[in-house]
C-alpha cells in the first residue's frame, strides 16, 4: 500500500481562513480519487481528542490521523529551523508551507516532499499578513528553494512572481482551487434572504478594509452617481483596526442604507446572498488566486475585477478588469469601478453576455481535478 501523508493542521481550530478550506477540499478530493493500492493519511499537531474528532469528521475515509508530539505553534518554529519532531516521513504533500522541509535525497521515492505557496504577499503586501507571519513565510520559502521536492502555487501569476525572488528550477507545479462543495443554495433561501434583509438589486463584494482589499475604493465608486445608487453588501466584518467600511461610507457622503457589512456568513447564507446579487465587484489589489470570483461565476453573476494578475487569469476573460491604482499618487481608482459598474447595471445585453461566461468559466474549477493534478505530480516524483 502507498500512502500519501498530507499536513492537515489547518483543519484544528475555527478561525475562518482561505487555507483551511483549502485543506479540507483538497484532502477530501484526494481521498476520493486515491489510485488503487494508495490511500491517504493526515497529519496534525498536538491537537486534543476532541480536535482530533472533528478532524477525522472532515475527512471522511482518512486511512488514519497521526497526531505529532507537539503543538502548533511548537511545530512551526520546529519546522523552520529544520529540526525534527517525530512523526512518518515518507511521501508527503503539504497544502500550505507548513511542512518538515529539511535535506533528503531528491529523487528518492521513498522520501518527496511538495509544499504549497498561495501567494507571494509577504513580499508585495507584507502589511497584509503582519511582522511574524511575513518573517515566517519568508524562511519557509528559502527552506523550500532548498529542500521542497515540488512547489504547488494556485496560478502561472504566483509562479511568475516567485520566479523573480527564488530559483525553483522546474518544481513548480500550477494547481487551482475550487468553490466550496458546500457552497450551494438551500432549500430555505427565502427565509435567509428575508432574515438577511436583502434589497431587491445589490452590488456584492467579499473582503474587509484593508487597503490592499480596495473594498474602500469599491464604497466610493458607489458614492458616484454613475453607480446608480445601486447599494453595497460586504461579505466580511465592519471594523478593521481604526477603520470602518460604515465610516468610509459615511465620509463618502452615503446614507446608512447604502452599505452594509454583513460579516462571517456560512455558506448557506453565503450562497443565497450570491444567488441574489446583481453584480459581483473585487477589487482586491493583489491575490494568488481570487477564489470569491470563482464563486461568484458559480453563481452565474456577471463579475467585475481588477486587473491583477492572478484574477485576470482566473477570470479567463469572463469578467471586466479595471485596471489598479498606477502609482501612490492614482486617485482615479473609484472612478474606473464606477464606470464598470455603470456598463453593467446600463447593458442589459452585456449583463446577460457576463453571466453565460461566468456559468462557462465556473466549469473549469474542481477540486477532483486539482487532487488528480496532486496525484500525479507525485507520481511524477
Amino acid at each position: 500500500m502507498t500512502t500519501l501523508r498530507v499536513i492537515v493542521d489547518d483543519l484544528v481550530g475555527d478561525e475562518p481562513r482561505g487555507t483551511r478550506r483549502y485543506t479540507e477540499e483538497l484532502t477530501r478530493q484526494l481521498i476520493a480519487t486515491a489510485p488503487a493500492g494508495c490511500d491517504v493519511e493526515a497529519i496534525v499537531s498536538a491537537v486534543t481528542e476532541e480536535q482530533l474528532a472533528r478532524v477525522n469528521d472532515r475527512l471522511p475515509g482518512v486511512a488514519t490521523v497521526t497526531r505529532l508530539s507537539v503543538g502548533r505553534r511548537e511545530l512551526a518554529l520546529a519546522w523552520q529551523s529544520g529540526l525534527s519532531v517525530g512523526g512518518p516521513l515518507g511521501m508527503l504533500h503539504a497544502p500550505t508551507l507548513l511542512a518538515p522541509l529539511r535535506r533528503h535525497e531528491r529523487g528518492d521515492t521513498t522520501q518527496q516532499l511538495a509544499v504549497t505557496i498561495h501567494d507571494t504577499l509577504a513580499w508585495t503586501h507584507p502589511a497584509a499578513l503582519g511582522q511574524t507571519a511575513t518573517a515566517w513565510t519568508k524562511a519557509m520559502t528559502r527552506r523550500a528553494r532548498r529542500f521542497a521536492d515540488a512547489v504547488v502555487v494556485p496560478t502561472h501569476a504566483v509562479a511568475d512572481r516567485l520566479s523573480e525572488r527564488f530559483d525553483f528550477g522546474d518544481r513548480i507545479r500550477v494547481i487551482g482551487g475550487a468553490p466550496a462543495t458546500t457552497l450551494r443554495l438551500p432549500e430555505d433561501a427565502d427565509e435567509r434572504a428575508e432574515r438577511l434583509g436583502l434589497p431587491e438589486r445589490y452590488a456584492l463584494t467579499l473582503g474587509t478594509i484593508e487597503p490592499r482589499k480596495g473594498v474602500a475604493d469599491l464604497i466610493r465608486a458607489v458614492a458616484r452617481p454613475e453607480a446608480h445608487d445601486i447599494p453595497l453588501l460586504i461579505v466580511g466584518p465592519d471594523r478593521l483596526g481604526e477603520t470602518s467600511a460604515s465610516g468610509v461610507a459615511a465620509a463618502a457622503g452615503l446614507p446608512e442604507d447604502r452599505v452594509r457589512a454583513l460579516g462571517r456568513l456560512d455558506d448557506p447564507d453565503f450562497a443565497v446572498v450570491l444567488d441574489r446579487a446583481t453584480l459581483f465587484v473585487f477589487p482586491s489589489r493583489a491575490e494568488g488566486f481570487g477564489l470569491p470570483v470563482v464563486e461568484a461565476f458559480k453563481f452565474g453573476l456577471p463579475v467585475i475585477h481588477s486587473d491583477d494578475p492572478a484574477l485576470v487569469e482566473v477570470a479567463g476573460g469572463a469578467g471586466l478588469a479595471v485596471e489598479r491604482p498606477t502609482a501612490d499618487g492614482d486617485t482615479g481608482y473609484p472612478e474606473r469601478l464606477a464606470a464598470a459598474i455603470a456598463r453593467v447595471l446600463d447593458d442589459a445585453e452585456l449583463s446577460a453576455r457576463l453571466r453565460v461566461l461566468a456559468s462557462d468559466r465556473a466549469r473549469a474549477f474542481s477540486w477532483r481535478d486539482s487532487a488528480e493534478r496532486v496525484w500525479q505530480l507525485h507520481a511524477d516524483l
